[in-house]
C-alpha cells in the first residue's frame, strides 16, 4: 500500500513513488492546513501531483526543529557527514533514471539533459563529499610574537535555500550539500512549479544517513510570505536564493535586519562574443548550446550573440542550419532537443520580448511563433537587427530566442558586452589565445567561457558580480560560504 503524502508516477521502466509531503523532522507529512497545489507537465497541461502547501506556522517548526539540532550536526566529524554525502552520490546514479523521468515531466527538459543533470548533481555531491574532510584552519606565529594565531571553520548554523525551477535537482544539490557538508542544517524550498525532483532529492538524502531534522522541506505556492516570516527570525543565520535579481534584492533587505549571510545568483544578460578570427562553424555550434539548451530558460544562457562583422555572414549561416537541426517536442520523447516553456507565463513572457523588439525595428529569421495545441512550446527563433535598447536586449530572455547583433570591431564586442548592469557570465570565441585571455580579464562578468559553451563544475567557482549577485557555489569555496572563519588568539 502507498505510504500518505506519496504519489506514483508511471515511466517506460516502471512505476515510481514519489514523496509530496512536507518533510520536517525527518518524517513526510501534510501542511497543517492541509492545503495543496498541483503541478502540472508543461508539454501537455496535465495535472500530474498534487504538493503540501506549507503555512506559515509550518515553515517555522521546521525552523525551530532546524535550529534545535543544529549544534548535533554541526558538531560531527566532517568524515561522518563526508560518508553520508558519498552514500547520496551512489544514490543519485542508482536513481538517475527515475529522477530524470520525473524532472522531465515536470519541467519540460529533454530527457538527454535531465541525465545529465541528474549527473552533475552527482558530481557536486561527490565533490563536496572529498573537500569536506580536507578543509585546513591555520596556525602561526603573531607577527611580533608572544602568541599564536589559529584559524578554523564552524558552520554558519540553520541555512535557508530557495532554489530556482529551471534547474529543479543540480541548484538544490548544489546548496545543500555544501551546507550539509558544512555542518549546517538545512530548511529547502524548490520553486512550485518544479518540486517533485528536489522531493526526491530530500528522499535519497534521508536514505544516505541525514538525520531527522538536519534537513527539511518546506513546499509552498506562497514564496514570498514564507520567506519574509522565516527571514524576521533571528535564528536562521543563512540565506542562499537562485533567481530573479528583483527577488534576491529584496531578500537581502530582509537579511540586513538581523546581518545575516547571503548568497545570491541572480539574473544574467549574458554576451556571446565571436571575434574577428572566430571559427565560424565551430563558434556556430557553442552558441546553438549556449543558447537553446533547455529551451533557454538557463541564467547563463546566451542573451545577446554579438558577432564581429567580417565573419558574421559565415556565423549566420551555420548557426541557423544549427537552429533548424532542433528538434522540439515533449521532453520525454527521444531525440528532442528543445522541450516546452515550463507554463504559459513564460511563454507570454518571451512572446512580449519577440514583440516587442520587431515593434522596434527587429527582423525575424527563424522561427518566430508559440506552437498551437496543447503545451507550452515555442519554437526556436533567431532574430536579426534588434535595438541595443529594446527589452530582448536588456532583459533576461529564459526563452528560446537568440538575437544576433553586428559590432564593428572586436573591441566594440567587449565594449558592447558589458553595457549591461549583469555580470554573471560571458563567452568569447577566438582562435587567438592573447586575445581569449585580454577579452576575459576585460568582461565585466563572474565567469568567462573560451571556446566553450557550458563553464558550471563543480570544481569551479560559480558566480557573477554586479547585479547577478554575490558569493560563489562550488569550488573550494562552495562549503566556506556556509561557514564562519573563527580567529583563536593563544598566549603561550
Amino acid at each position: 500500500m502507498k505510504p500518505s503524502n506519496w504519489t506514483t508516477l508511471s515511466a517506460p521502466h516502471g512505476q515510481i513513488d514519489v514523496p509530496t509531503g512536507l518533510f520536517i523532522g525527518g518524517e513526510w507529512r501534510s501542511a497543517s492546513n492541509s492545503n495543496t497545489f498541483d503541478v502540472q507537465n508543461p508539454a501537455d497541461e496535465t495535472v500530474i501531483a498534487a504538493v503540501a502547501d506549507a503555512s506559515l506556522e509550518d515553515a517555522l517548526e521546521a525552523l525551530e526543529v532546524a535550529t534545535r539540532v543544529q549544534n548535533e550536526w554541526g558538531t560531527t566529524t566532517t568524515r561522518h557527514r563526508s560518508n553520508i554525502l558519498r552514500r547520496a552520490y551512489d544514490l543519485l546514479l542508482e536513481r538517475k533514471e527515475d529522477i530524470a523521468w520525473v524532472m522531465s515531466l515536470e519541467m519540460g527538459k529533454p530527457l538527454a539533459e535531465a541525465r545529465g543533470e541528474v549527473q552533475v548533481s552527482a558530481d557536486y555531491i561527490q565533490w563536496y563529499s572529498e573537500q569536506v574532510p580536507q578543509q585546513r584552519g591555520g596556525y602561526s606565529d603573531a607577527p611580533n610574537g608572544g602568541y599564536k594565531i589559529i584559524t578554523t571553520h564552524q558552520p554558519v548554523g540553520p541555512s535557508y535555500l530557495v532554489t530556482p525551477w529551471n534547474f529543479p535537482l543540480s541548484m538544490g544539490a548544489r546548496k545543500a550539500g555544501a551546507a550539509l557538508a558544512a555542518g549546517c542544517t538545512v530548511l529547502i524550498k524548490p520553486a512550485a512549479l518544479t518540486p517533485l525532483s528536489t522531493h526526491m532529492f530530500v528522499q535519497l538524502l534521508h536514505d544516505a544517513g541525514v538525520p531527522q531534522g538536519a534537513l527539511n522541506l518546506i513546499t509552498t505556492s506562497s514564496a514570498s510570505g514564507q520567506s519574509k516570516a522565516l527571514m524576521s527570525r533571528p535564528t536562521l543565520r543563512k540565506v542562499s536564493f537562485t533567481g530573479s535579481t528583483a527577488v534576491g534584492t529584496t531578500l537581502l533587505k530582509q537579511a540586513a535586519d538581523h546581518v545575516m549571510t547571503s548568497s545570491m545568483e541572480l539574473g544574467g544578460n549574458g554576451p556571446f562574443i565571436v571575434l574577428s578570427d572566430a571559427d565560424p562553424v565551430e563558434a556556430a555550434a557553442g552558441a546553438a548550446v549556449a543558447k537553446f539548451r533547455n529551451a533557454g530558460q538557463v541564467c547563463v544562457a546566451a542573451n545577446r550573440i554579438i558577432v564581429e562583422k567580417s565573419v558574421a555572414p559565415a556565423f549566420r549561416e551555420a548557426f541557423l542550419a544549427k537552429v533548424a537541426q532542433l528538434k522540439v517536442g515533449p521532453g520525454t520523447e527521444d531525440g528532442v532537443d528543445v522541450g516546452p516553456l515550463v507554463d504559459g507565463n513564460q511563454r507570454n513572457n518571451v512572446q512580449k520580448l519577440l514583440e516587442d523588439a520587431i515593434d522596434q525595428g527587429a527582423v525575424v529569421i527563424a522561427g518566430g511563433e508559440a506552437a498551437p495545441g496543447a503545451g507550452y512550446f515555442f519554437a526556436p527563433t533567431v532574430v536579426a537587427n534588434a535595438s541595443l535598447d529594446s527589452a530582448l536586449a536588456t532583459k533576461e530572455i529564459f526563452g528560446p530566442i537568440a538575437s544576433i547583433y553586428e559590432a564593428e570591431s572586436d573591441d566594440q564586442a567587449i565594449e558592447a558586452a558589458n553595457n549591461t548592469p549583469f555580470g554573471l557570465v560571458s563567452y568569447v570565441y577566438t582562435r587567438d589565445i592573447t586575445k581569449a585571455i585580454q577579452a576575459a580579464e576585460r568582461l565585466e562578468s563572474g565567469m568567462v567561457g573560451i571556446n566553450r559553451p557550458v563553464v558550471a563544475d563543480p570544481a569551479a567557482p560559480f558566480g557573477g558580480i554586479k547585479a547577478s549577485g554575490l558569493g560563489k557555489e562550488g569550488g573550494h569555496s562552495g562549503i566556506e560560504e556556509y561557514q564562519i572563519e573563527k580567529y583563536i588568539a593563544v598566549t603561550v
